[in-house]
């Protein structure tokens, strides 16, 4: 669901996912290198087609506010099983938990801000879903690299390069061409209860959320030595607590009424799980694959979300949303790959939709 000093760039990979160790098999990392794409490229995909699905199929409906809440725990069930592998004992994950996270309060406060607006941030996603079709949410949902980019530059002072900034002037055109695609909004705006400007209200508000809180984490990573597996388990705790707010202010009645778990069935699991190793996936690729890689993986998600929509959603794949997509898909690549030489340390590993990575 992905900026920082000049460092060793191997060395740098491996504080950002908390992993020791970077001498690997070349064999094996190759191998790695494109399993993990093609496992990204899948997850992106399936997580916003499947979601798409579960939020206008008929039956009875789910609350998406408790499918928020499992998601926040199941990253808090597999960051803890990661901490407790690289520790290899009970005692030394117990005293490790204890030290990082009971005595300092003040530390997990902090993880407060991003943890709320990730949250929110969750939420919206799922009314973005029920308002949009999965092709034009994952074309629009790219403009979380723009807010990223622009809370980089205020917030940590970051340097982009001439390509980036027109790489971004092309994503905002690509995005607004696939937004104004007339066909396809009459067509949405006809399908049941489906409002396509509240959709895209909830994409561009994800996107703002997205990016102000990836910048955020990333400040507060590049100022702390707790590794990013113990960020996460800070922020899945206080993510599951605001979650099980939210739940009860939004959907209370309900809740008593028919239950956490009311709606659940395979489809809705698949989704939630889908949610929850995102991040993991991400992780994964900075370890052995790279930005430009990253950003390929995230056109090809586009690419599949629209050819299944085309089969499975009815969706009409016009000119006006090809070429808007293509520009969209243009500039992923050109900002990936031309990143300013005096800043090794990517912001680009947020601005994936993926900026936790568990």
């Amino acid at each position: 669901m992905s900026s920082s000093v000049t460092i060793d760039h191997e060395k740098e990979r491996d504080v950002r996912i908390g992993i020791r160790g970077t001498s690997t098999d070349s064999g094996a990392s190759y191998m790695l290198k494109y399993i993990s794409l093609f496992a990204l490229v899948a997850q992106n995909a399936m997580v916003i087609l499947v979601m798409r699905f579960v939020r206008t199929r008929g039956g009875d409906m789910f609350m998406s506010t408790s499918a928020v809440v499992m998601s926040e725990l199941l990253k808090l069930v597999s960051c803890l099983l990661i901490i407790f592998y690289q520790l290899g004992s009970v005692r030394r994950f117990l005293h490790h938990l204890h030290e990082n996270i009971i005595l300092q309060p003040g530390d997990c406060l902090k993880i407060s801000v991003p943890s709320l607006v990730y949250t929110l941030q969750n939420n919206l996603l799922y009314i973005a879903l029920s308002n949009l079709d999965a092709a034009t949410f994952q074309v629009s949902y790219q403009l979380k690299i723009l807010t990223t980019a622009i809370f980089s530059v205020i917030m940590l002072s970051k340097a982009l390069s001439k390509v980036q900034w027109m790489s971004l002037v092309i994503l905002f055109v690509g995005v607004s061409i696939v937004q104004l695609n007339p066909e396809n909004s009459q067509k949405a705006n006809s399908v049941g209860q489906q409002n396509r400007l509240l959709g895209f209200t909830a994409v561009f508000i994800s996107c703002l959320m997205s990016g102000f809180a990836g910048v955020y984490f990333e400040k507060i990573l590049k100022g702390t030595k707790q590794s990013l597996w113990l960020r996460n388990i800070q922020l899945s705790v206080l993510g599951f607590i605001m979650g099980m707010i939210t739940m009860e202010i939004k959907e209370g009645d309900r809740l008593r009424v028919n239950g956490f778990f009311y709606g659940y069935d395979l489809w809705v699991w698949l989704v939630i799980i889908l949610q929850s190793i995102g991040g993991l996936l991400v992780a994964i690729v900075v370890k052995y694959a790279d930005n430009i890689l990253k950003g390929f993986a995230a056109s090809m998600a586009i690419v599949v979300s629209c050819i299944v929509s085309v089969f499975f959603f009815d969706f009409s794949l016009s000119f006006q949303f090809s070429f808007g997509a293509s520009l969209v898909m243009l500039s992923t690549y050109l900002y990936g790959k031309y990143v300013p030489q005096a800043s090794s340390v990517k912001h680009e590993d947020f601005v994936n939709g993926k900026v936790r990575p568990v």
